[in-house]
């Protein structure tokens, strides 16, 4: 199977380019299954029904999220009722929605996807490493294929959590920082890694923020709201092939295209 892992989904510009460009992609690359991180995906700052009903609406088979999960208040119900979109794995018990998925259908292979949130410069959640692996015992039973969104800061837990997970999973993606890596690779025993897949969302900002606001923020060191950027935008992601018998990735590949 071949999937697309679309990179943080920043706001009206976000959405304009997964629009514009997903259709193409899916045709020219042969996608099976889309998942998306869009914790930003509405103005910004979280997700909410009609974002995410949009998003569908253009291709996206499952979304992710992270620590912006809950900016907007109607999350909290939505994520009891819609289960393609999913929350970080490591929240506490209680807490709703859930932290992985598995997407299927009639013709395609199964693909379990989970969610999960570092903890360094990040809410101190459970540990991200242990809830991993007892999750991926429990995907195992229905399909070897899981691929793994892990939003996290720092660039060392992100590598150090994708060699913990080399030969278990399909591939870890990492997400959360909008800046896409070079250091797309397979791991040695298997497992598609990229320590951030990047942003899609409006190209001239600071990671979806207008510049203006980020660069009074720092010259002042005064409390500054964040507005999303407009204008141009940058769709950032990845794709992985997965051998479909063995569940170990055979390929990925980054992509970032314009849009207009």
């Amino acid at each position: 199977m071949r999937v697309l892992f679309i990179g943080d989904i920043v706001g009206k510009v976000g959405r304009t380019c997964v629009k514009n460009l997903l259709n193409k992609i899916k045709t020219n690359f042969k996608i099976t299954y889309v998942i998306a991180n869009g914790e930003n995906a509405a103005g910004g700052f979280g997700i909410n029904e009609r974002v995410a009903s949009e998003l569908f609406d253009h291709g996206i088979d499952l979304i992710t999220s992270g620590n912006h999960i809950w900016d907007k208040k109607e999350a909290v119900t939505y994520l009891t009722k819609e289960d393609r979109v999913i929350r970080p794995l490591n929240y506490p018990p209680g807490v709703p929605g859930h932290g992985s998925f598995i997407l299927g259908s009639p013709g395609k292979p199964g693909l379990g996807v989970i969610n999960l949130s570092g903890r360094v410069f990040m809410y101190p959640l459970d540990d991200p490493f242990r809830m991993a692996m007892s999750e991926v015992e429990k995907i195992k039973e229905q399909t070897d294929a899981i691929i793994i969104d892990f939003h996290a800061e720092a660039t060392s837990e992100k590598i150090a959590f994708g060699y913990y997970m080399d030969g278990k999973v399909s591939a870890v993606i990492g997400t959360h920082t909008h800046v896409q890596t070079a250091d797309e690779q397979i791991l040695e025993n298997g497992t598609a890694y990229i320590t951030d897949v990047g942003m899609t969302g409006p190209s001239n900002s600071v990671i979806g923020v207008e510049t203006k606001v980020i660069l009074e923020r720092f010259l002042t060191q005064m409390p500054k709201k964040f507005s999303t950027a407009k204008g141009d935008g940058v769709l950032s992601a990845v794709v992985v092939d997965i051998d479909n018998k063995t569940g170990k990735a055979v390929a990925i590949q980054r992509i970032q295209l314009t849009y207009p």
